[in-house]
């Protein structure tokens, strides 16, 4: 015995000898052998009873003949019938203490109960019941916990029958079957019931059959495994295993192993092999499971974590937050600090759903082998509210852990730890742990407290005296409640004493209650919860402070759930308001069963005024009848309540996991549900497919949970209590999932009346419609749920939810067009296609108005499916191939624009439209290509048109921009032909202020200060204008198209997007700025004077770029010297300018003109902008071609009304007009060439041109030294943003509504 695990060498095994005492001779086959205290009950073949003492073998024997037992239907009926003929004999038979008596099958398949009337065991005491219904018996096992018998039936069908406490009949409980919904091979094809064995805990039963299969039922008929299906009957290529035939199965210690012998390899094999680490003979295999907590513990109903116990292990849901931190279960001391640092903000009072729903993953807890090593197996465990401590016991003592540090603490005296063993559970509270146990040297029942900081000693727990044994413990806030042998219940309370370097607890008894009357057998109460439940709730308006004290007890009674309430008559309650100090509890009135079947009750002592329903509720799992909860039932607005409406109701409902915790705020049930994983591919050799364990797939628990809401709103719904329904489901609405709950409901409801065979009387739907219809999400609700459910259901939906034509048009009128795109496809399948068409192009013309451009997308594929006759086919889903919805520009990602066509390079008298933009690559282009000649696709460029005609209508050239990038829509082509029409600009001031704002693009300005300043040491600095004229009013009036101070030399694209972007705005910002007047003022510069900001920025552009000297750069900085005028002037550029991208897409938008011929925008674009380049350009393309009189005359009247808005409005832009009047000249000229001429001749223009003529020939001659030659210099604005565009893809503006990208290649 010394290599067996668990155990030391002096704990070995006891060694046991067996030895023959005596041999008796019964006559006859024995069929079936029972112990019941005592005494040896055998049944023989012969159809007699011979019950046999233990001591005096003997003389102390007796054997009764069965014909002479009486049998009726119950025991209060006068004598039953005898069994009538001679060769009936007991085939299976069990002993049930909590029901004295046997249950007994016969070998003719009858079944029933013998029970003796009297203490005597004879003929004539014994009288027997029938089950009547049963007449295929084939075996029997008795639960003596829930008082139940469980007779297995030769059609493969267990049935569990009770007996009647006032009639002593047998009362079928509930049936464990196989459905042909779940296992449609199987049913009825498994044999009949060959073997039911109950758990030790009495909690589950298995139950197998002739043709083999291992089945696992909850108490109350719950089905939790079953090998009969899924990878258990299929290998992995999908062909069918044979089912394991079982002949013996048993239960080891405390339910956690299953003991099986193979019925076809039983005796014929004796060859050795490996099975779950044990040599055995191959015949038997060894099954492992792990159970809830709650089967023994039940204190820990009122926690919403979901604790499970293995033999050497425990699997809890709430460690998620840890895990995240440390995956595995080590102790590894360097994240000690870190995880103790997560848990100290305060954020661990309340669990959230996130930890508690988390992954599927369980967070396992490896139970420390030196405790396991004297005290296999655990027994309970129990786990604290904020699921950070956890606390075991096995066979002695006990020991606990922490989730945060990763420690386990165990009794330092190990003397102590075997001297206590734990008889009632054990309960956390707070930091205490609250344990019943029995002390082994004193010999006395004892309810102890440790603290979880102190060490594990007897000399730091708080110790009180008990009279009776302890079968239950639980902890309600501050008192807690215990269950004893002699079937009274004590209440004691627990307080916290904080005198010395250790907290202590005092523990004084309150009230003690008998329950003798009421309970038959102490060993029959499954769980006793101190709870603030009662039927009462009106009181809770009177008295809130009163509505978490502890009102109630539930007791659940092999089944039955008791509620014993305190009496609330008006006496006690003057007493206890005479005598406020003392702590006088109310007495308990006669205890009223609630419900049957309950398996398991949750409830909490938490209060949310938000979510009084949920919490103030009891929640019951029955087994295989689903969950029931008792829900309370509130005035609306504290309004008096009906005399007629109860204050609570019984609602059951059904769910798809087995309930193992309760959310309740949540409205989430939580679960564990087994799963497997098939391995047999792994393994292909035929001598290793023989093995038993390789016919089983792995199995893994998983964590389970379920939305229960729906279920409740459809009952209330259904007992007509819509306003309790309409509260509960307002104070859900902020769930994440609330809208899903809706959409569930209405679907089930949908399902079972649509496919209903039989009429309806009282239809559901209309309600529930009627009752989403008060949520804001009513019309998504209907439409998805309609996208889930069949097309045949669809009329009968929309019948009672409206038309969907109707409900597409709130969705519209509402701004909700993802649901109204849904609509349409509804639409598409109900309607003919001329309606769908019709609501299609409404749709399309909104998203378009609105720039939902995936939208867009979608409907102009809806509208091609259904012009080319596929309308039966809803629109696909959008693929990742579609450009995204951001906004921007991307779509020309596909274009490769060419921008080398500059004014001066066009043949004289031929004006040059030739597209150089592209036909797109993306997906977008073929979009347009194909079906060109299509009706459909006219119909849709109609529409397209139409929007781009307008959007340039209302000067929103912005979302044109957009609109033709995300559409693909081909607006070169488009503004050739509208050049004369839409793309005319009416009224240039109008456009000039629009594109202003849209694009936030400031107004340029003059300050006051720089016009009046004056002289420093008697000569102006004139930084800015010299700049200012040096690279931009010099060379316009050159006639050309420089680039603004940057040289068009090879540079890295790396570099642009890194560092260029702050220079070579600061440039940028010199260069394009507003020419101050006072720059045509001022002296010239003298030598000492060169160290200006300009000739430093273009230091900085050359050197750094060009050579990369980046010291050189720095230096000329450090020697600056900048006045303050000089600062402002360079903050009043910076400042002149809109944002980098709006900068990008008038660029872009200029270019795009400026390819179709529209000169006027160009103008405008150029007018923002402010660089005169662009206006000599557009300028010298007139010149040079043949361009529309009517177009020239428009420019000319649009910038005498832009001189004369800027004379009163905007003075900011009278010097830009001033540099570019030698180009309105020659426009006259060729104006006066075609119509009447127009004097343009402004009186201060005039003036400022004078002043400046002098200045500019300067500027042209310092602006020759200081560029580049002009050949290398950029041929067209647009150039230089090749470049510039490359590392701003992704930029975003956050002060406009939607970003716009721009891409050049």
């Amino acid at each position: 015995m010394k290599g067996t695990p668990h155990y030391k060498e002096e704990q070995c095994a006891p060694l046991l000898n067996l030895e023959k005492k005596q041999v008796l001779d019964l006559q006859a086959s024995i069929t079936s052998l029972q112990t019941m205290l005592e005494d040896l009950l055998v049944a023989t073949a012969d159809g007699l009873l011979h019950l046999i003492h233990w001591d005096g073998m003997m003389n102390g024997r007796k054997a009764i003949n069965l014909c002479t037992v009486p049998f009726s239907v119950d025991l209060h009926s006068s004598r039953g019938s005898f069994l009538g003929f001679e060769d009936v004999h007991i085939k299976d038979m069990e002993y049930c203490a909590t029901l004295d008596g046997f249950a007994v099958v016969f070998n003719d398949g009858r079944v029933g109960f013998i029970t003796p009337m009297s203490s005597g065991f004879t003929a004539e005491q014994l009288h027997g019941v029938w089950a009547q219904d049963v007449l295929d018996g084939t075996c029997v096992a008795v639960n003596n916990k829930y008082r139940l018998m469980a007779f297995g039936c030769a059609n493969g069908s267990v049935q569990v029958y009770t007996i009647d406490n006032t009639s002593g009949a047998m009362q079928l409980s509930h049936k464990l079957e196989l459905t042909p919904k779940q296992y449609p091979d199987v049913w009825n094809k498994t044999g009949a019931v060959k073997l039911i064995r109950w758990s030790p805990d009495n909690c589950v039963v298995m139950v197998t059959w002739e043709c083999g299969g291992l089945s696992l039922w909850s108490v109350f008929g719950a089905q939790l495994i079953c090998t009969l299906g899924g990878d258990f009957a299929h290998r992995s290529d999908g062909t069918k295993k044979d089912p394991l035939k079982i002949s013996s199965m048993s239960w080891g210690s405390e339910g956690y192993h299953l003991w099986v012998i193979d019925a076809n390899s039983f005796g014929s094999s004796v060859t050795e092999s490996k099975c779950k680490n044990e040599s055995q003979r191959c015949g038997i295999l060894q099954f492992q499971f792990i159970k809830s907590a709650l089967t023994v513990n039940p204190c820990i109903s009122n926690q919403e974590q979901v604790l499970l116990q293995g033999e050497d292990r425990l699997y809890l849901n709430c460690g998620d937050a840890i895990q995240a931190q440390n995956p595995r279960c080590s102790s590894a001391h360097s994240e000690h600090k870190a995880l103790r640092g997560q848990f100290s903000d305060g954020s661990v009072d309340s669990q959230g759903l996130s930890t508690l729903l988390g992954h599927r993953h369980w967070h396992v807890v490896q139970i420390h082998s030196t405790y396991l090593e004297i005290n296999w197996p655990i027994r309970f465990s129990a786990i604290d509210k904020m699921g950070q401590n956890v606390a075991v016991v096995g066979k002695f003592g006990f020991a606990h852990y922490s989730l945060l540090s990763k420690k386990w603490k165990l009794f330092g005296n190990i003397t102590q730890e075997q001297n206590m063993t734990v008889t009632g559970g054990l309960a956390w509270w707070n930091d205490f742990i609250v344990i019943a146990c029995y002390n082994l040297s004193d010999r006395q029942e004892e309810l102890r407290v440790y603290l979880r900081t102190a060490n594990l000693d007897n000399a730091f727990a708080h110790i009180t005296k008990v009279q009776a044994e302890t079968l239950l413990l639980s902890v309600f806030r501050d008192i807690v409640i215990l269950f004893r042998a002699d079937c009274s219940i004590c209440l004691y309370s627990i307080k916290r004493k904080s005198d010395g370097p250790n907290p202590t607890t005092s523990i004084q008894v309150l009230q003690e209650v008998s329950m003798s009357r009421y309970i038959p057998h102490p060993f029959l109460v499954v769980s006793v919860t101190l709870t603030s439940v009662r039927t009462e709730t009106g009181i809770s308006f009177k008295l809130p402070q009163q509505a978490c004290e502890a009102e109630s007890i539930m007791l659940n009674l092999a089944g039955q759930l008791i509620m014993v309430q305190r009496d609330r008559s008006g006496l006690q309650i003057r007493e206890k308001e005479s005598s406020p100090n003392q702590r006088k509890l109310l007495p308990f009135c006669t205890p009223v069963v609630l419900a049957q079947s309950v398996e398991n009750v949750w409830t909490t002592c938490r209060s949310n005024k938000q979510k009084r329903h949920l919490l103030e509720a009891l929640w019951l799992s029955c087994g295989g009848s689903g969950m029931k909860v008792w829900l309370p039932l509130f005035p609306r607005d504290h309004r008096k309540p009906h005399s007629f409406l109860s204050k609570r109701i019984m609602l059951p409902f059904h769910i798809n996991i087995y309930p193992l915790a309760v959310l309740f705020e949540d409205a989430l049930v939580l679960g564990a549900v087994n799963d497997t994983v098939p391995y047999d591919c792994l393994y292909t050799h035929s001598s290793t497919m023989d093995h038993l364990e390789f016919l089983f797939p792995y199995c893994i628990v998983e964590r389970t949970s379920q939305i229960y809401l729906h279920h409740i709103l459809r009952q209330l719904l259904v007992k007509n209590l819509g306003e309790q329904a309409l509260l509960l489901a307002h104070s859900c609405a902020t769930l994440p999932y609330f809208p899903h709950v809706l959409e569930l409901m209405l679907h089930e409801v949908l399902e079972e009346e649509a496919t209903s065979r039989d009429p309806i009387p009282d239809p559901l739907l209309p309600t529930v419609a009627k009752f989403i219809t008060e949520f804001p999400l009513f019309l998504q609700t209907v439409v998805h749920c309609a996208r889930k459910t069949e097309y045949a259901l669809w009329n009968y939906l929309f019948a009672a939810v409206g038309n969907p034509k109707d409900l597409f048009e709130e969705c519209l009128m509402a701004q909700d067009l993802d649901t109204a795109a849904s609509y349409l496809i509804i639409l598409q399948n109900m309607e003919v296609p001329a309606v769908s068409r019709q609501h299609a192009t409404l749709l399309f013309n909104t998203a378009l108005e609105q720039g939902k451009w995936d939208l867009c997308r979608h409907m102009i594929r809806f509208l091609k499916a259904i012009g080319s006759g596929e309308s039966e086919t809803p629109p696909p889903t959008p693929t990742t191939q579609e450009p995204s919805s951001s906004g921007g520009f991307e779509f020309f990602r596909h274009r490769s624009i060419s921008l080398s066509q500059s004014g001066d390079s066009l043949p004289p008298g031929k004006f040059n439209l030739q597209k150089t933009l592209s036909m797109p690559s993306g997906p977008s282009g073929k979009r347009w290509s194909k079906d060109s000649d299509c009706a459909e696709n006219m119909y849709i460029d109609m529409m397209l048109w139409r929007h781009a005609r307008r959007l340039l209508e209302e000067i929103r050239l912005k979302d044109l921009g957009c609109f033709a990038a995300q559409l693909g829509f081909e607006l070169i082509g488009w503004l050739c032909k509208e050049r004369t029409r839409a793309a005319r600009v009416d009224d240039f001031v109008t456009a000039l202020k629009k594109l202003h704002n849209d694009f936030l693009w400031p107004f340029p300005v003059i300050p006051v200060c720089s016009i009046n300043s004056p002289l420093k040491n008697g000569k102006y600095r004139t930084v800015i204008g010299e700049q200012l004229l040096k690279s931009q009013s010099a060379d316009s009036f050159l006639n050309m198209e420089v680039d603004t101070g940057i040289p068009n030399v090879p540079r890295s694209h790396s570099w642009l997007g890194a560092i260029g972007s702050s220079q070579r705005e600061m440039d940028a910002a010199s260069s394009h700025g507003p020419h101050m007047q006072e720059a045509f003022l001022s002296p010239l510069l003298n030598k000492g004077d060169e160290c200006s900001i300009g000739s430093a920025t273009d230091l900085t552009e050359t050197s750094s770029i060009v050579d990369g000297d980046w010291t050189m750069v720095d230096e000329n900085f450090s020697t600056l010297s900048l006045t303050q005028s000089e600062l402002e002037h360079i903050s009043l550029e910076l400042a002149s300018k809109g944002p980098h991208k709006s900068q990008v897409q008038l660029r872009y938008l200029l270019h795009i003109f400026m390819e179709a011929g529209c000169l006027d925008w160009c103008i405008i674009i150029g007018l923002i902008l402010r660089e005169s380049s662009v206006i000599s350009q557009v300028f010298s393309l007139m010149q040079s071609s043949d361009v529309d009189g009517e177009m020239l005359q428009n420019i000319k009247t649009g910038l005498q009304a832009v001189d004369r808005w800027a004379s009163t409005d905007c003075p900011g832009y009278k010097p830009f007009l001033t540099v570019i009047k030698p180009q309105l000249q020659k426009l006259s000229e060729i104006a006066e060439e075609q119509e009447q001429p127009e004097a343009f001749q402004p009186a201060a223009l005039s003036r400022v041109a004078e002043q400046a003529s002098p200045r500019v020939e300067d500027s042209r001659v310092s602006a020759s030294h200081s560029t580049s030659p002009q050949s290398e210099a950029g041929n067209s604005p647009a150039t230089r943003h090749e470049e510039d565009l490359l590392g701003l893809e992704e930029e975003e503006d956050p002060l406009q509504e939607s970003g716009y990208d721009c891409t050049v290649s």
